[in-house]
């Protein structure tokens, strides 16, 4: 008999290289905007970040904490770019909800997350992850080993 494998919806994302956890605020009034800040863990160092975005077609207002698994990152630079979504929300007091997200590098981040307040949502979200100025100031004068792909 052959040996039976179980492929899990985390392989076809790459490979888990990093974790994160972050807070994002939203206010929506038909499109809305997002704000919020969280730290990247990226071989054994924390990395703070800002975040921020819109969405479209939705109402109310929400703060969200999130924890979640980042795929394919071999530089910590690439974890900044913008990233599309769609997802739906329905929070009146408390809510759970997860996402995964994809940017133009590649980097796929996978969370789940739990919501206070009142909102309702279902729409194509898109957030933009900056490095905090400190972090790339750190970075331009590090020296940098990018880790094996292999």
């Amino acid at each position: 008999m052959a040996p039976v494998t179980c492929a899990h919806a985390a392989d076809a994302l790459g490979q888990n290289t990093a974790t994160i956890a972050f807070t994002l605020s939203a206010a929506d009034l038909g499109a809305g905007m997002s704000w919020g800040k969280g730290v990247l863990t990226f071989e054994g160092h924390d990395y703070p970040f800002r975040i921020r975005g819109g969405s479209g077609a939705a109402i109310g207002f929400s703060r969200t904490r999130a924890t979640g698994t980042v795929y394919n990152l071999y530089r910590v630079a690439d974890i900044e770019g913008t990233y599309w979504s769609v997802q739906g929300e329905a929070t009146v007091g408390a809510g759970k909800g997860g996402a995964v997200m994809e940017n133009n590098n590649g980097i796929h981040i996978k969370f789940s997350s739990r919501s206070t307040g009142a909102r309702l949502a279902f729409s194509v979200e898109r957030l933009t992850i900056s490095l905090t100025p400190e972090e790339k100031a750190g970075l331009a004068t590090a020296s940098v080993t990018p880790a094996s792909h292999e």
